[in-house]
């Protein structure tokens, strides 16, 4: 549900202007009566109904329904009453915002009968207090059927992105407790068995220091060798954790896209070769960065990722056919910043267009890479 004080519903298809209008407009329809008791009715009318909305973005339980069923009652009164149809609109965007599958289609079932009813029965009534406006009428069922739908659909939408990004994010702990405790076994089993042997023999060292020195020497020196060992096992084990294969990215991105039923297509080989280990983890974590953007934030149906390398550089361009960046600047900035602070860090560049969607273009150069690393 919205916040209750969204008065005006926010909605991609139909500006504030829009909303204004169907506001004020029945004061127009009211006032046309020139009764006291009429125009007094009508604005009361008017006011319960706003009443009600407000209170039924505000409730949460199941006094939702209650109000919602106000609005329609307050709905048909006013059509029959005035002829003024249009606040249905406001009750069938509401109704596209309730979670819940059988409250939805019960309420949309009740507004739809009791809107078309109304008109039906003010066409009998006073046709031509309808019939000059019977193409806007028209329009409004047409809202009224098929507003409710795209609403719901997504509401339904967001839900599952919710759901995608909280398992994503829950995937993620389970990965890095995953790792954890993989690095917790690898020390145990690297450094243990090695910082017994140097603390017995540093014992035994001690004790032959002053019985057998030459004794004593053999055993300090068999004492920095076991160090050495330690020390260059343990440089392996970092190197091996700081390193993201682009592949092994690439594989991940494949099934992040997948689940978020977002088409993927892929040019050129993933297997990156004769770069250093913390390039090709500088460009994972970017090409991770960007595809997670597009998930979250384009709203496309395809996202292709072009990878090139040639004899000067690596490239890596992801282009959607979402809604752009300029639609999205504000939630991804941060991300955007960080991708190009690991690209500063090695000489990469990142560079960002539209082009119906958004076109991100990384591009790292492999001759500059190797002297910084050097």
């Amino acid at each position: 549900m919205q916040k209750w004080y969204s008065i005006f519903p926010k909605n991609p298809w139909m500006s504030i202007y829009a909303w204004v209008i169907f506001c004020l407009l029945p004061f127009f329809f009211i006032f046309r009566s020139w009764s006291a008791v009429g125009i007094s009715v009508g604005i009361g009318l008017l006011a319960l109904f706003f009443i009600s909305y407000f209170y039924s973005f505000k409730s949460k339980s199941g006094l939702v329904y209650m109000w919602i069923s106000f609005e329609i009652v307050i709905n048909v009164i006013m059509t029959l009453l005035f002829g003024y149809v249009y606040l249905s609109i406001f009750t069938a965007f509401f109704i596209g915002n309730i979670r819940s599958t059988v409250g939805f289609f019960i309420m949309y079932g009740l507004h739809i009968a009791f809107t078309i009813g109304a008109i039906v029965a003010g066409f009998f009534i006073e046709i031509n207090l309808f019939l000059p406006q019977v193409h806007f009428i028209i329009i409004t069922v047409i809202g009224v059927t098929l507003l409710p739908f795209n609403l719901y659909n997504r509401s339904k939408r967001e839900k599952l992105e919710d759901q995608l990004e909280f398992a994503n994010d829950r995937i993620s702990e389970l990965i890095l407790l995953e790792e954890r405790e993989r690095i917790a076994r690898d020390l145990h089993d690297t450094l243990g068995q090695k910082l017994s042997m140097i603390g017995l023999k540093s014992d035994l060292a001690r004790r032959l220091i002053s019985k057998n020195p030459e004794e004593a020497e053999k055993e300090l020196a068999d004492i920095r060798q076991t160090a050495s060992m330690a020390l260059k096992e343990v440089r392996e084990l970092v190197a091996d954790m700081r390193t993201t294969k682009l592949s092994d990215e690439v594989m991940r991105i494949r099934q992040i896209l997948s689940a978020a039923e977002i088409e993927l297509k892929i040019e050129g080989e993933p297997n990156v070769e004769n770069i250093p280990s913390n390039v090709e983890n500088v460009l994972s974590m970017c090409l991770k960065e960007a595809v997670t953007n597009v998930v979250k934030h384009s709203d496309a149906s395809v996202c292709e990722v072009m990878l090139k390398q040639t004899a000067d550089e690596v490239s890596i361009v992801v282009r959607d056919n979402g809604k752009g960046i300029q639609a999205k600047a504000s939630s991804v900035g941060a991300g955007l910043k960080g991708m190009r602070e690991r690209l500063e860090f090695v000489n990469g560049t990142l560079t960002i267009e539209e082009a119906g969607g958004t076109v991100l273009s990384i591009r790292m150069p492999i001759a500059i890479t190797h002297q910084v690393e050097e």
